[in-house]
Formats: C-alpha cells, sequence, structure tokens
C-alpha cells in the first residue's frame, strides 16, 4: 500500500512567528510514512480580511488557495493550526455558495485537517518513538479547534504517548484566551485581561507549559507572559511531539 500523500498548508502565525513548528511538522508526519508535499506559491487562508468584513479581497485569496491546493495526487491538506482549518472547512462554504468554485471547493475541503485531527483520526496513531519531554504542562483548548472543528481528546491522547509528559488540566480550559486576530487589536483591554486569566489559570496547575493546536493562540499568550515575566513557556503541539528527536 502506498504512503498517503500529504500536501501541507503553512499558515502565516507559523511561517512568520514559529517556522520551526512547520518543519517539525514535516518530521512527524514524515516518520509516520507520509510523503509530504510543500506548495511554495501558498500564501494565506484569508482568514484576516475575512475577519476584518473585506469579502472582495478575501474571495480572491480563497480561490488562490484553492488553486495552490488543486495538484494531482494529493491525499490530504493538513496544516498545524485549527483556526486555518476552520476557515477552511466552514467560512469558505458562504464565501462558495453562489460561486463557480463551489464543486472544486467541496471536492477539496473533504481533505482539509488540523494536523491532530489527521493524525488520530486517519492515521490512527498509537505512539510516537522517540518523543521524550519530562516535564508538567497543561492544554489550552483553542477556540476554532474546540467550536470549529470539534477537536478535544485527539491532542491529549498524542500528548499522552509523549513520555515523560504529565497533563494538569487548568481551570476553565474552553474558555478564549483573547486573541480572536484584529478582536485583540480592537479590544485591547479586553484582550489582554482574558490573556491573564488563562496564564493565570495555568500557573495554578503548576505546569512549565501551555500547550495548543494554535500558534495565534499561543503568541498571544506568550507575549503576555514575556511582557509580565511570568515562569511559563508555550509550545505548539507539532513541537512537542518530536521533543527529544
Amino acid at each position: 500500500m502506498r504512503p498517503p500523500v500529504v500536501d501541507i498548508f503553512i499558515p502565516c502565525f507559523v511561517d512568520q512567528m514559529f517556522p520551526q513548528t512547520g518543519w517539525n511538522m514535516v518530521k512527524l508526519l514524515e516518520s509516520l510514512g507520509c510523503k509530504v508535499r510543500f506548495n511554495a506559491n501558498q500564501t494565506c487562508c484569508g482568514q484576516p480580511a475575512y475577519n476584518a468584513g473585506f469579502q472582495k479581497e478575501c474571495r480572491e485569496v480563497s480561490i488562490k488557495f484553492l488553486d495552490d491546493f488543486s495538484q494531482e495526487g494529493s491525499d490530504y491538506i493538513v496544516a498545524p493550526s485549527a483556526s486555518c482549518v476552520g476557515m477552511v472547512r466552514n467560512a469558505y462554504q458562504h464565501i462558495f455558495v453562489t460561486s463557480s468554485n463551489f464543486v472544486h471547493y467541496k471536492a477539496m475541503n473533504r481533505k482539509v485537517l488540523e494536523l491532530t485531527e489527521f493524525l488520530t483520526n486517519v492515521l490512527k496513531v498509537q505512539s510516537i518513538p522517540g518523543a521524550k519531554l519530562p516535564a508538567k504542562f497543561t492544554y489550552h483548548d483553542s477556540c476554532s479547534a474546540l467550536r470549529e472543528c470539534g477537536i478535544k481528546e485527539g491532542p491529549r491522547k498524542l500528548l499522552g504517548m509523549v513520555d515523560g509528559l504529565q497533563l494538569i488540566e487548568m481551570r476553565d480550559t474552553e474558555t478564549c484566551c483573547g486573541f480572536g486576530g484584529t478582536f485583540a487589536a480592537k479590544f485591547d483591554a479586553i484582550s489582554v485581561a482574558m490573556a491573564e486569566q488563562k496564564v493565570e489559570n495555568a500557573l495554578s496547575t503548576g505546569a512549565e507549559y501551555i500547550v495548543s493546536t494554535d500558534t495565534s493562540c499561543l503568541m498571544h499568550l506568550e507575549a503576555y507572559i514575556k511582557k509580565e515575566k511570568k515562569p511559563i513557556k508555550v509550545m505548539h503541539i507539532a513541537d512537542v511531539l518530536t521533543s527529544g528527536w
């Protein structure tokens, strides 16, 4: 049986702020037997424009996304971001519902998956050889992962395969971190207060790391942590699953 062919989508935040997370996702997928492909022409999923109300500009970027990920031979399109996957899976339905691209979108949509749901639901991963991180961590359920993609237990199951890693659930783990894209810019005081609450809840567990599926959430929390000099770090789940290699 041939290995699954995976086209990877590297979101803006990963590309610009957390490039190592993208590399670690590739390492992880290849170690699990996938043939990984990367289209260097890819850009954005269109979410910033969509959230800001720029429908025309968003549609143009979304059409480019369809074109960028229409390569023949692809079995799946995988991204280390539930936020971007949620955009493609949900918002694109409204963007293309009256468009000639709708059929094209529907054919592609079934292949778009967030990294952890691909690992658990498609590859059925039962172990990650070599993964090791002796530390305590707490997990942040991002809004996009939980509410748009229905991701809850999968990441926790995968993190349980990392040798030495101990999960301590924090209070209000399903509460928003306060980022929300343009929300953080338009309502900065509320956004910072939400980040403070999330970080304090994490600190109360005694955890050394906050882990999540979304670099956007982690970037927001990390900014607060560094500004306030809090004794905790953030890690994307792809980085955790490849720790110790």
